[in-house]
């Protein structure tokens, strides 16, 4: 149970961090009136920083803390999500382009254009499941259903606060 308070308050530390830099990325907007491009590549760099940079470090304390693995366990477990993350590195490379992209012609959003980012937003919506599935199948192989679904459930929270901070940072198309 003190493992899982622990856990929980990792989780609401990662989404503390993560507020956080939209809140510092607002006020500097704010405070420098920046243009619409300036506003834009600040943006993304905040969507990059969110997928690429420390909260990674965040990320592994809180799945560690959650799987409380054993030696044995931990010896299997760490190749594998290791992969998993290279291959969702790949993913996350592939929707910042998109992010870019929207970004970029963001007031000049034709129909054409808005159902390609769309579909290709859904369609890295598709590989990320995928790529889950195939962890769980792997984890699941290597350890026990029961240890792969707990990974699963925790993964999800955590991808899902990601998730939100960038939707809640994207404005809706016009």
């Amino acid at each position: 149970m003190a493992s899982l308070k622990h856990a929980q308050r990792l989780i609401v530390g990662l989404l503390a961090i993560v507020a956080g830099a939209a809140v510092a990325s607002a006020q500097t907007a704010k405070s420098n009136t920046p243009t619409l491009n300036e506003t834009r590549e600040t943006n993304m760099r905040a969507y990059v920083e969110l997928l690429r940079s420390d909260l990674r470090t965040q990320k592994t304390a809180i799945i560690a803390e959650m799987m409380a693995l054993s030696e044995d366990e931990d010896a299997k477990f760490w190749p594998i999500y290791r992969e998993y993350e290279s291959q969702l590195a790949k993913i996350n490379d592939d929707r910042i382009k998109g992010i870019k992209e929207y970004a970029d012609n963001f007031d000049k959003i034709t129909d054409e254009l808005a159902d390609r980012l769309l579909r290709a937003a859904l369609s890295l919506e598709e590989r990320r499941n995928a790529l889950k599935l195939d962890l769980y199948n792997k984890m699941k192989t290597a350890l026990s259903a029961k240890t792969a679904a707990r990974l699963i459930q925790v993964e999800n929270q955590i991808l899902l606060l990601l998730d939100l901070q960038i939707a809640s940072s994207l404005p809706i198309v016009q």
